[in-house]
């Protein structure tokens, strides 16, 4: 999560409290809707594990969540005026081990609802097991996550064939993985949530970390089975990113093998984990170019 910290963004770090509030009160239809991801426990779960997440609080990134029993959605929709019908369930970054819930993960629902957009965090299982793939209990949460976006779709005012999956760093990895195996659940079925489709319409991987095989810098990680069904992506790196930008060329050039609506931009500079945070680095204006990937798409209508 480290990157460069140049003085616009503790600048942000600043002001983004007082954007928050300002949002809420002018641009913000409703209070956000809270939805736990499974039922009672989530599969594999431990039978004495307390069911509650533990968030604390960090400098640079804000809220970040250390430990996640009890998998969340939270739902931000945007204003009427605004609302497209579109949505996004957004998967924060950390390594598996957080979830840095401001910054890759509210900010985020709070830029999309500016351009019409739902926007839903999803608190996925961390610290990754020792006893299993890392992803393995995260793609159980964002595979049921997706299928109750579906379900809820009327209800909350969304277009169930625009519903989208974006993530950072490892999200984006969780990201890449639920847009790759989609056609088979990661877990026995619980209830008629689970038969409702979990395949992403599009996804977004934003400085995307684990696409490779470990051994490998073109080879993509084994978990990762791109083919024609693989959802259109959009890929955002910047090439001095300690995560090597190699993650994302890898992805992207499988998409293109299987042809595959994809877009790949790597920026000179940036390094790792800004989320949205302005800066003098060109990467800060990969917002501008994920809304006209939406708008390429479908996902959000082409300016006349």
């Amino acid at each position: 999560m480290a990157s460069d910290r140049p003085f616009f963004s503790d600048l942000y770090s600043a002001i983004i409290p007082l954007f928050l509030i300002c949002n809420a009160c002018f641009g913000q239809a409703s209070e956000p809707i809270e939805l736990s991801v499974w039922p009672d426990r989530a599969p594999s779960l431990e039978a004495d594990a307390k069911l509650e997440n533990v968030v604390e609080s960090d400098e640079r990134i804000g809220r970040r969540v250390t430990k996640v029993a009890k998998p969340m959605l939270t739902v931000y929709k945007p204003s009427k005026d605004k609302d497209t019908g579109a949505a996004v369930v957004i998967c924060p970054g950390g390594g598996y081990h957080i979830l840095a819930l401001d910054l890759e993960g509210v900010e985020v629902a709070k830029w999309l609802n500016e351009i019409g957009i739902t926007g839903i965090v999803l608190q996925y299982r961390v610290p990754k097991s020792e006893a299993a793939p890392k992803h393995l209990a995260p793609l159980q949460d964002v595979q049921r996550a997706m299928s109750l976006v579906r379900e809820h779709a009327k209800e909350w005012e969304i277009d169930p064939q625009r519903i989208g999956l974006m993530g950072f760093s490892a999200g984006g990895h969780l990201t890449a993985t639920a847009g790759t195996n989609f056609s088979k659940r990661s877990y026995e079925l619980i209830d008629e949530s689970d038969k409702t489709s979990c395949r992403p319409d599009f996804l977004m991987l934003i400085y995307p970390a684990y696409l490779t095989a470990e051994d490998s810098e073109t080879a993509l990680a084994p978990e990762l089975s791109v083919n024609s069904e693989t959802p259109a992506t959009l890929l955002i790196h910047a090439g001095n990113d300690n995560v090597s930008a190699t993650n994302s060329v890898a992805f992207y050039l499988a998409l293109k093998r299987a042809k595959v609506p994809a877009e790949l931009h790597i920026y000179p500079s940036g390094g790792h984990g800004y989320g949205l945070r302005p800066s003098e680095h060109a990467v800060s204006s990969w917002p501008d170019r994920a809304e006209r990937f939406l708008k390429s798409i479908s996902v959000l209508k082409p300016a006349e």
